[in-house]
């Protein structure tokens, strides 16, 4: 059998594959409730034959959306069509993830295809907040900078959507550090120009993921996985390195964290990343040279790429994104083009 169909056990949960659908955003919510473009959209996947599926970046708060559109988890109101979703991909042998986030000075924006600029007070937008005040983009109303109470406020909302996915069926959440969004600006010393103790040194740098990885294993059963998307590097001069990413996922190893989603970028406006195939794969065999399992993204779009990823010790999952979204069935086509024999959904046998 192919490392890629090769199941993987993590802590209580075995994923039957390799092959993980990336959390994607949809834009597609109303007030953060989920709806059947979110079921179709997931449920599909499962179809398909990924090991595991994940949300998109689900808001742990109204002001941690990126847009209004975003999908959300501040409601016990929100748990119903995310259980019905849960369920369906259970149903169909896949293992449902769920991202939590909150986009800090990334938020108030509107959606791509609706120009993706930051909204007005008149344009329902709304305040940012951010370890500090410097924009994102230059120009743009700076964000609020997080009091301690502010920072209390945003570790019990992680902690609150964690109990509400434990409750809606989920099975591993992933704390979303990455891309620029709340926890990757008080990693990154670019984003990050408090004077606290949450601010300066990496010590104080890291401390608010820290605290929100700390917060969220204490309601997440022993049993099920976390994992933590991190951005590996800013690709900016005097910014988070993949020397820090190292440093940190040893930290968050001892924190019961099982797996270390590698990205990388997002955080600085005019940031040149070297985009490529596989262009992030050395971040996750650098990472998880620290002992602790990693997933690769980033421009994974064929089963060979994918599986010498994996042979070759670069990492134990791999996330696929835009290759999910063109072809929900990559799973079941990658099988046959590894010579590997895997169950099909029953309906859709007769086409195997």
């Amino acid at each position: 059998m192919s490392k890629l169909f090769s199941p993987l056990k993590i802590r209580d949960i075995t994923l039957k594959n390799r092959i993980v659908v990336s959390p994607m955003c949809q834009y597609s919510s109303v007030n953060g409730f989920a709806n059947d473009w979110h079921f179709v959209h997931l449920g599909s996947r499962a179809i398909g034959g990924a090991g595991l599926v994940f949300t998109e970046a689900t808001a742990v708060s109204p002001e941690g959306r990126i847009t209004p559109d975003d999908l959300g988890i501040w409601s016990d109101d929100h748990i119903g069509k995310l259980k019905e979703i849960v369920s369906f991909i259970h149903k169909h042998d896949s293992v449902a993830g769920i991202q939590l986030a909150h986009a800090g000075r990334k938020a108030s924006c509107s959606s791509p295809w609706k120009g993706g600029k930051q909204l007005t007070g008149e344009q329902n937008g709304w305040q940012t907040v951010a370890p500090g005040d410097i924009p994102f983009i230059k120009g743009i109303l700076p964000p609020e900078p997080l009091t301690k109470e502010g920072i209390k406020k945003v570790i019990s909302d992680f902690v609150t959507a964690a109990r509400r996915a434990l409750a809606a069926g989920f099975r591993i959440i992933e704390i979303h550090g990455a891309h620029g969004y709340l926890l990757h600006e008080f990693l990154s010393p670019l984003s990050n120009n408090r004077t606290d103790e949450y601010g300066g040194s990496f010590e104080n740098r890291t401390r608010m993921i820290l605290e929100v990885v700390n917060a969220v294993r204490s309601v997440w059963p022993e049993s099920n996985p976390l994992f933590v998307r991190i951005s590996s590097t800013d690709w900016t001069e005097g910014g988070w390195t993949i020397e820090d990413s190292v440093k940190l996922a040893a930290l968050l190893k001892g924190k019961e964290v099982d797996l270390i989603d590698c990205s990388s970028g997002g955080n600085i406006f005019h940031a040149k990343v070297p985009v490529g195939p596989g262009y992030q794969v050395p971040f996750s065999q650098a990472i998880r040279a620290t002992g602790i399992q990693t997933g690769a993204v980033g421009l994974i779009t064929s089963a060979a790429q994918a599986e010498a990823i994996l042979r070759e010790d670069k990492a134990d999952l791999v996330f696929m994104a835009r290759e999910l979204l063109r072809n929900p069935y990559f799973p079941l086509q990658a099988a046959k083009e590894l010579g590997d024999e895997i169950n099909w959904p029953e309906q859709y046998v007769r086409a195997k």
